[in-house]
C-alpha cells in the first residue's frame, strides 16, 4: 500500500473482498468484453459481417485484458470505452474491425454496471439472510427471558430477550421482501443505440425492425437476462440507481437500529457485543469494553443514509437524453454505498453471532421495578379477599411514592415489597407475593409470539436460502 496518498478505508479497513472484486475495474472491464462478444455474436447470427473467426478471437482475448495499453489509448483519446475498443482489437486484429459494432458506450456502460448492481445485491442478500439465521438462533434461545421493556426510554412492561430480537428480525424481514422486489425489476438497457431510437442497427439491418428487435433480444439472453428497458434514452433510468440506493439505506436503518440497542443494552450491562481477550476499549481507561463493533456499524449507517438525496438529484437532472454529470458522482456513490452495506452486515453478522447475556444483571434490574408493575396485581389480589379497592389503591400509591424515594433521593434498593409485607391492610396478599411476583406472569405471549413469528415468517426466508447460510462477518480491524 501506497501510504503517501489518500486510501479509502472501505477498501482498507471495512467491505469484504468479495464486495471489492464487484466493482473493480476488472470486473466492470470483463463486463463490456462479454457484452462485446454477445453483441458481435448477434449479429453475426442475424446476418451481418461477422464471422464466426472473428466471434472466436473475440472469445480468445475476452478474459486477457491488457490494462496498460487500455490505459495509454485513454490518455491518448480521452475515452475510456473507445480506449478498451482499441485495446481489445490490438489483441484481437481480425475482430477489430467489427468490436461495437453500432453501439455506442452505454451499450457496454450501462448493461454492464445493471449487471454489476444486480450481482452485489445477491452478495447483500446472501449477508442479510445470514444475519437473519443468526437473530433466529438467538431469538429462540432467550425467548422465555423476562426482560425489562422500555418505552420513552423508560422502564416499561416487561418483554423477553427473544422477543426483543424478533423487533430486529422484523426489520431485516422487510428489508428482504423490498431487496427481492427490487431484484424482480433488475432489467437491462439492452441494445438501443446513441439517443434510444435503435437508428444505427436500423441502418445495419437495412430497416428490418424485426431483426433489430431481435438482436436486443438474444444479446440480453446470451448474458443471462430476459428483461429490457422498453424504452431509454442514452442510458437505463438513474431512478433505478434510486432505488437502488433506497433499499441499502433501508437495510442500514434497521442495522443502526439493531446497534444502538445493543449500546444502550451494553451500557446497561444487560447484552454485550463479543469482546476479544486482547480487544483495547480505551487508550485511557483499561477496564473499559467499547461497543466499537455496534458503533462502527452506526458510522457507516450513517454514512448510507445520506446516499439516496444524491441519487435522487442525479435522476432528475438527467435532460433529455441524457447528460454525462452523472458519471463522475455514480462511480462513487453506488460502489461506495455497496461497500458500505456489505462492511454493516459482515458486522452485523458478527455481533449476532457472538452476543453475551448477562441474565443475573437482568433479572436484577427487573427486581428493582417488577415491585411498581405488579401493584395492580397486588391491589387486585386483595379486591378479591373483600379489600376496598379505593382504600387499597390508595395506599398502595402512597407506599410506591415512598419506595421511589427510597430508591431515587436516598440510592437504596426498591422496599416496596417489604413495606407491603408490614402493611396490614395486604395481609391477603402476604403469602403470594412470590407467586405474584414472578416475572413470567408479566411478559404476555412474548415467548409464543417469537416462536409464531419466527416459524411463520422467518423460517420459510431461510428454507429458500437455505444454500446460502453457514456464513460467518468477519471484522477486519
Amino acid at each position: 500500500m501506497d501510504h503517501s496518498v489518500y486510501n479509502n478505508p472501505l477498501i482498507t479497513r471495512y467491505a469484504s473482498k468479495e464486495m471489492q472484486y464487484a466493482f473493480s475495474d476488472e470486473k466492470r472491464f470483463k463486463l463490456w468484453r462479454k457484452l462485446w462478444v454477445a453483441l458481435a455474436e448477434a449479429e453475426m447470427e442475424l446476418g451481418l459481417p461477422v464471422t464466426q473467426e472473428q466471434v472466436d478471437e473475440l472469445k480468445e482475448f475476452a478474459e486477457e485484458i491488457n490494462y496498460e495499453l487500455a490505459a495509454q489509448f485513454e490518455r491518448e483519446v480521452r475515452h475510456d470505452v473507445m480506449a478498451h475498443v482499441k485495446a481489445y482489437g490490438a489483441q484481437a486484429k481480425k475482430a477489430m474491425p467489427i468490436i461495437h459494432l453500432g453501439a455506442t458506450s452505454c451499450f457496454v456502460n450501462c448493461n454492464a454496471e445493471a449487471i454489476m448492481l444486480d450481482e452485489a445485491l445477491d452478495i447483500l442478500l446472501k449477508k442479510l439472510v445470514n444475519v437473519m439465521e443468526k437473530l433466529k438462533r438467538f431469538a429462540m434461545q432467550y425467548k422465555d427471558l423476562p426482560t425489562l421493556g422500555f418505552t420513552h426510554l423508560q422502564p416499561a412492561q416487561l418483554t423477553t430477550v427473544g422477543k426483543r430480537a424478533t423487533l430486529w428480525l422484523q426489520d431485516l424481514k422487510m428489508d428482504y421482501e423490498n431487496l427481492s422486489d427490487l431484484k424482480s425489476h433488475v432489467r437491462l438497457r439492452g441494445v438501443k443505440g446513441t439517443t434510444g431510437t435503435q437508428a444505427s442497427f436500423m441502418e445495419l439491418f437495412d430497416g428490418d425492425e424485426e431483426k433489430v428487435k431481435e438482436l436486443e433480444k438474444r444479446v440480453v439472453n446470451k448474458l443471462g437476462y430476459e428483461k429490457v428497458y422498453g424504452v431509454t434514452g442514452q442510458t437505463y433510468p438513474r431512478k433505478f440507481d434510486y432505488n437502488v440506493l433506497c433499499v441499502l439505506s433501508q437495510i442500514a436503518q434497521s442495522a443502526y437500529k439493531f446497534s444502538n440497542d445493543i449500546r444502550l443494552l451494553q451500557s446497561m450491562k444487560e447484552i454485550e457485543e463479543p469482546f476479544e481477550k486482547n480487544q483495547i476499549g480505551s487508550s485511557a481507561m483499561a477496564y473499559k469494553r467499547n461497543p466499537m463493533r455496534s458503533e462502527r456499524i452506526g458510522a457507516l449507517a450513517r454514512y448510507v443514509l445520506t446516499l439516496p438525496e444524491n441519487a435522487a438529484i442525479t435522476a432528475s437532472t438527467q435532460w433529455f437524453e441524457r447528460t454525462l454529470d452523472d458519471s463522475a458522482n455514480r462511480r462513487i456513490v453506488n460502489a461506495q454505498a455497496f461497500l458500505s452495506v456489505d462492511a454493516i452486515l459482515n458486522v452485523y453478522m458478527n455481533v449476532a453471532d457472538n452476543l453475551v447475556v448477562y441474565e443475573k444483571v437482568i433479572e436484577k434490574r427487573i427486581r428493582a421495578e417488577l415491585p411498581f408493575m405488579a401493584t395492580e396485581n397486588i391491589m387486585m389480589e386483595c379486591v378479591k379477599a373483600g379489600g376496598n379497592r379505593q382504600e387499597l389503591h390508595e395506599r398502595i400509591r402512597v407506599l410506591s411514592m415512598e419506595a421511589g424515594k427510597q430508591v431515587k433521593i436516598e440510592g437504596k434498593e426498591n422496599n416496596l415489597i417489604e413495606l407491603i409485607k408490614n402493611d396490614e391492610l395486604f395481609r391477603p396478599v402476604w403469602g403470594k407475593l412470590d407467586e405474584i411476583l414472578d416475572a413470567k406472569k408479566f411478559i404476555g405471549r412474548a415467548p409464543s409470539q417469537t416462536v409464531e413469528f419466527i416459524r411463520g415468517e422467518i423460517d420459510p426466508i431461510l428454507e429458500k436460502h437455505q444454500a446460502l447460510l453457514g456464513q460467518k462477518g468477519d471484522v477486519r480491524i
